[in-house]
């Protein structure tokens, strides 16, 4: 006699592997709830350790005129990528501001001098990691990575922009925070695409409006594929929920 599977041993052998697919689908999804509340609470931890700083200093972080005479001066200043340092750090220029001009580094002295002040998890450079140009970030080294898989936080400081930029919203942004994902398309910038359309109208709608472009919390870039904005400053757009491909990243506006 030929020994075979009958119809109901392969039957439950296909129900079980339905259930073990299942279970990973699902477990999958959960993981990544889990990352897009990650985000949320690492926003309010950022602010709050911003406005604990200038309560101890008198400054914003990165921008901080004396922040020498409190851990140390690096070898050279501003920095640069060829000569990372630790907690010994340069000075900013003290305007308010956390500025992303040529060579200035403050946007990445920032997050150093949060973490010397045992403020943030983490150790950081506070300069730029690549000649390329003054934006290169990498997640860990001198910008904090996010739970969220890709993910890494940036800042900087900027006015009032006019109507007309290719990618970012006409409008008022003051020091704001960006969460995005490093790429090489901008030189090893950190605003690149990390969410879903979806994904980013779920952290917009908690914190904000749920709008793209309005309000403090705005999608970047307007238009490419992440919402349907004709122009950056058609402020009437929505969020492109149809698409299942992460065409975010998202800016934290009039943060601290």
């Amino acid at each position: 006699m030929k020994k075979a599977f009958s119809l109901v041993e392969l039957s439950i052998v296909l129900v079980i592997l339905g259930l073990l697919v299942g279970g990973i689908l699902a477990g999958q999804s959960l993981i990544r709830a889990a990352e897009l509340r990650a985000v949320t609470t690492e926003y309010q931890r950022y602010t709050t350790a911003v406005n604990a700083f200038r309560d101890k200093y008198f400054s914003i972080p990165g921008d901080m005129p004396i922040a020498t005479r409190f851990w140390g001066t690096a070898a050279v200043c501003p920095g640069i990528e060829t000569n990372p340092s630790s907690t010994v750090t340069c000075d900013g220029n003290g305007d308010g501001y956390v500025a992303f001009t040529t060579g200035s580094n403050e946007i990445f002295r920032f997050w150093q001098h949060m973490a010397n002040a045992g403020l943030i998890e983490g150790q950081y450079t506070g300069v730029r990691s690549c000649a390329i140009n003054d934006y290169c970030a990498q997640a860990g080294l001198n910008m904090p990575a996010s739970k969220l898989s890709t993910g890494i936080w940036g800042t900087h400081s900027r006015g009032t922009l006019a109507p007309g930029h290719a990618t970012l919203w006409a409008g008022n942004y003051g020091s704001f925070y960006t969460f995005g994902s490093r790429t090489t398309a901008a030189a090893g910038g950190h605003e690149g695409a990390v969410l879903k359309p979806e994904e980013a109208w779920n952290i917009d709608t908690k914190l904000d409006d749920g709008k793209p472009g309005t309000g403090t919390v705005i999608s970047t870039p307007w238009g490419g594929g992440c919402n349907n904005a004709a122009s950056s400053s058609d402020y009437g757009a929505t969020y492109a929920l149809t698409i299942t491909t992460p065409t975010c990243a998202l800016g934290f506006l009039r943060a601290y």
